[in-house]
């Protein structure tokens, strides 16, 4: 793919092309000039971008997606994110690193065959990516099979975590407890999801993909809709979060559950290129910064 002197992958329209220019990538020695574009846009049409949702988004996320994003699709999708869900500059950066533009959408499920609306099954898709970038987690040996350090390592971090899956996302707890004819049972992580309307469980392993990790994680989801959803409630969601895994072994193995399931790897922060971990702010930093910010509200 070819790209020109500001960075927007060209395409076959030059018409379309120069529009996208003019609207996204109006610079003067790297510096964006918004006040220019009023007049641009004046009658502008192309699909995906809304005027409103353009000026609603500040200078610096500008600046952030101009500068880490190449595709002109891919900059329309930051901007209406950023808009509509009223992304902070961290967050914005956040999800540019965890290349969430690429990756959502693409998460190997059975959502289409085993969720009972096309509607739902579609949101559900959109709602998980396919690889989270954990990258406030960081976990000195990365043999260690104990998927404990992983969940302590996400609990110490739960808003991040749940920035990481999306703001739609509410925390419910680890280590959950359920149980069948008398016996327990515990859940890594569960969460409810306000838009798909659902609980949705997350179970950790730490090594490669393994087609029987699907069966625990099904049964957790028939004892949820069983004993833990309320009736006006869609059905349960569980998402298996691996090391590693073939995508075309996932797509074999969860292609005949009834349970809605996906799976998705993950990278931690020591996984990260050395340049990008150099980026990245100290954590007890942002730990403080949640802390005001909670101390605000």
């Amino acid at each position: 793919m070819i790209t020109d002197d500001f960075g927007i992958e060209q395409n076959s329209t030059s018409s379309t092309k120069e529009n996208a220019l003019s609207v996204l990538s109006v610079q003067k020695n790297g510096m964006i000039e918004l006040s220019l574009l009023s007049k641009e846009l004046d009658g502008f049409d192309m699909p995906g971008f809304f005027t409103d949702e353009f000026f609603r988004v500040g200078f610096s996320h500008h600046s952030e997606i101009l500068a880490k994003e190449k595709s002109l699709q891919g900059r329309l999708f930051y901007i209406a994110q950023c808009a509509t869900e009223f992304w902070s500059v961290e967050a914005l950066k956040s999800n540019l690193r965890g290349e969430l533009y690429e990756k959502s959408g693409a998460l190997p499920n059975n959502f289409l065959q085993a969720l009972p609306e096309f509607e739902q099954a579609k949101r559900a898709i959109r709602a998980f990516k396919d690889e989270y970038l954990l990258d406030y987690i960081n976990i000195e040996d990365e043999n260690d099979p104990d998927e404990r350090l992983l969940e302590r390592g996400i609990i110490a971090n739960i808003k991040q975590f749940i920035l990481s899956f999306g703001n739609k996302f509410s925390f419910i707890g680890n280590q959950h407890r359920i149980i069948v004819d008398e016996k327990e049972f515990f859940i890594d992580l569960l969460f409810f999801n306000r838009e798909l309307h659902c609980l949705v469980a997350v179970e950790l392993k730490r090594g490669e993909f393994k087609p029987s990790y699907l069966g625990q994680l099904n049964f957790y989801l028939s004892a949820l809709d069983e004993y833990v959803k309320l009736p006006e409630e869609a059905p349960s969601i569980g998402i298996l979060l691996c090391k590693e895994a073939s995508r075309s072994i996932v797509e074999f193995a969860v292609r005949d559950y009834t349970k809605p399931m996906g799976v998705a790897t993950y990278r931690t922060r020591n996984e990260m290129p050395e340049t990008w971990r150099k980026a990245l702010p100290d954590l007890d930093d942002i730990k403080k910064l949640l802390d005001k910010a909670d101390s605000a509200v």
